[in-house]
């Protein structure tokens, strides 16, 4: 029997109680997970992801009626507790609702059509710091990132950040905590908090989710000399490439939705 202090500690709410209770139950058959199924109102979900420890928060963007009320209690546990790794549960994949849900701060989007053994591989993906979406809903946020104001900012920052702070952001691209961050670069979670304020100022960004995508497409925005970026023989990706990533990252694989997303900006230059 898996340990109970090393299981995945999930929040789930779905949009009905009785939603809640059957998404919970079926989750349960995964024994790796602990869950915890919230029946109570929007406020007492976010009170609970507060108080409690959760690792991941499993939450419908349409609560009380709301088509976006959940995406607002993401929005509001990003900025109180960022260790807590959101997943919104999607009705529909359209482009305009999965861009909400990453700007919202979400760190996965999984869509109700999916099977259940897809979205326990979700959770363990979000879990271990990825970031989980099919190779078309991250095309939607790669392609609003190059369409908005913020990624026109992202490009003229790019030679104002200290190595230092280029430190703090590739942290952020890998899903890691201020905590975790500031231990892996020896600082006070204080100090990583005064230089995520200062990249956002530089990168014309307002949340995580921005300066994560700006560390996954670094690579292809500001190539460094001798770099292993795709395409820098010149000439174009194999199609097998592009096939073996596409596959990979609908699995979830981090490394590959890395490659796509490398890919997909080169292919706007």
């Amino acid at each position: 029997m898996a340990n109970l202090s090393k299981k995945i500690r999930v929040l789930v709410g779905d949009s009905s109680r009785i939603g809640t209770q059957l998404l919970a139950d079926g989750l349960k058959r995964d024994h790796s997970l602990n869950i915890t199924p919230a029946y109570g109102a929007a406020g007492d979900l976010l009170s609970e992801a507060i108080q409690q420890s959760y690792d991941i928060l499993l939450i419908s963007a349409s609560l009380e009626g709301d088509p976006r009320r959940g995406l607002q209690i993401v929005r509001q546990l990003r900025t109180i507790r960022t260790e807590t790794r959101a997943v919104v549960l999607l009705d529909v994949r359209e482009r305009e609702h999965v861009i909400e849900a990453f700007r919202a701060g979400a760190r996965g989007v999984f869509c109700r059509a999916d099977s259940m053994k897809s979205l326990f591989k979700c959770i363990r993906c979000v879990h271990s710091g990825q970031i989980w979406a099919t190779s078309d809903e991250l095309r939607f946020v790669l392609e609003a990132l190059a369409e908005s104001p913020p990624a026109r900012a992202l490009q003229r920052g790019i030679a104002e950040l200290t190595k230092r702070e280029q430190d703090v952001v590739d942290g952020v691209a890998e899903g890691l905590s201020n905590r975790e961050i500031a231990a892996r670069l020896r600082l006070s979670e204080h100090t990583v908090k005064n230089y995520l304020f200062r990249i956002f100022e530089k990168l014309g960004v307002s949340n995580r989710v921005e300066v994560a995508f700006y560390g996954i497409t670094r690579p292809a925005l500001a190539p460094v000399a001798g770099a292993n970026t795709p395409n820098n023989n010149g000439g174009e990706a194999p199609a097998q490439n592009i096939e073996r990533f596409l596959a990979e990252a609908e699995q979830g694989s981090g490394s590959a939705q890395l490659k796509l997303a490398q890919l997909y900006q080169g292919s706007g230059d």
